[in-house]
């Protein structure tokens, strides 16, 4: 049986949304099959740091060289070094995170491109990162034999800006795992806000990496407008540090919200239902997502969300969000007192929103990566 190698190296190493994408998606395919031969390769580890494979018939085939090294020598130096030399023998490669490396030319390859905000969005992407991505990622997606895209939007953007062919580009939603559900413990939501230091404040709740793109410094202001009109709320931030972040900070000094905005960096996956069940409302204002997972989420557990009007998110949030411009804070500020104001307009979102939620499985996804996979392998 031909054996498939995927890159599991961002759910080794990444706590943000696509290390979460690629960790689901393939616990969710070792449920769905136990029988073909998976080969799941992960930079910067050795076997004595990973868990037990996530069934029998997947094998972990990790490297030591890290990330960086390898980009250098693959991306850089442009290095024929296949990735068949880590996993071994295999008919089929997806690369899960932008980049292809070199393989066999017997390999048939599959890549995930989650999204173009270093095209989209330029201003908020560091100026090193750019010039690699634009250099690295169209490269790959031309030499791919399939590309998998993680939305509509992520889709057209690939047409567009890419001139990838329509047919090669195959859209895989992604899912939301079953854990997220409302939480109603008091005692549960009491040890969660304990451990991340939160208190019994009422707070407003975002999810993503702190860098200009989740367009933190407008749902900062957005939270000085509230408070200055005598709304009792904080913001809580989940999220690990990312790049030019200091008009972030910058932004918390200048609006005298110190005190009340709390960056309590990647938390727990296990406590996201907890955080999310214990917000009066989500506030996802991205500048740009491939795909916006948290949006899901956050409706899954019953609290109702504002989120963009821009790229994927209008698509992943249908009629179960307040949708809003970004680029708005005066939108955006309404939009978040309305939600803490207006309990029918809560009621309502959350019975949507958790209807909407159910609408997306990681199983479902998996099933369809596994139509591609045979399809691309001649099944």
């Amino acid at each position: 049986m031909s054996a498939i190698g995927i890159d599991y190296t961002p759910a080794y190493e990444q706590g943000g949304g696509i290390g979460r994408y690629v960790r689901e998606l393939v616990a969710a395919l070792s449920r769905l099959d136990t029988t073909t031969p998976y080969r799941l390769f992960v930079a910067g580890a050795h076997s004595a740091q990973l868990p037990p494979p996530p069934a029998g018939n997947f094998r972990w085939k990790p490297t030591r060289l890290t990330p960086i090294w390898l980009a250098r020598l693959w991306q850089r130096a442009r290095l024929p070094l296949p990735v068949e030399a880590f996993v071994g023998p295999i008919k089929l490669y997806h690369a899960t995170d932008f980049v292809l490396p070199p393989t066999l030319p017997s390999t048939r390859t599959l890549l995930t491109v989650h999204d173009l905000s270093f095209v989209r969005v330029p201003e908020a992407a560091s100026t090193n990162l750019k010039a690699y991505l634009d250099q690295v990622v169209p490269r790959s997606v031309r030499a791919a034999d399939h590309i998998l895209a993680d939305s509509q939007a992520t889709k057209a953007d690939l047409i567009e800006l890419y001139h990838t062919p329509a047919d090669k580009v195959t859209v895989l939603l992604s899912g939301v795992d079953t854990r997220f559900q409302p939480v109603d413990d008091a005692g549960v939501l009491l040890t969660t806000r304990s451990r991340y230091r939160l208190g019994a404040v009422p707070y407003i709740f975002s999810v993503g990496t702190v860098q200009p793109r989740k367009n933190y410094t407008r749902l900062i202001a957005a939270l000085a407008r509230l408070r200055a009109a005598g709304y009792d709320v904080h913001l809580v931030i989940a999220g690990g540090r990312g790049w030019l972040e200091d008009p972030i900070y910058a932004s918390i000094r200048d609006t005298g919200m110190s005190d009340y905005v709390h960056f309590i960096g990647f938390a727990d996956e296990a406590d996201l239902p907890a955080l999310y069940s214990a917000a009066a409302c989500i506030a996802f204002p991205s500048l740009y997502e491939g795909f916006g997972l948290p949006v899901l989420e956050a409706m899954a557990c019953g609290t109702p969300v504002v989120t963009s009007n821009v790229s994927s998110l209008p698509e992943v949030a249908g009629d179960a969000a307040l949708i809003i411009n970004p680029y708005d804070v005066d939108e955006l500020t309404d939009a978040l007192r309305r939600l803490l104001d207006d309990s029918d307009l809560r009621q309502n979102l959350v019975e949507r929103g958790q209807e909407r939620a159910r609408q997306f499985t990681w199983d479902a996804s998996a099933r369809h990566l596994r139509d591609i996979y045979t399809r691309l392998l001649g099944g």
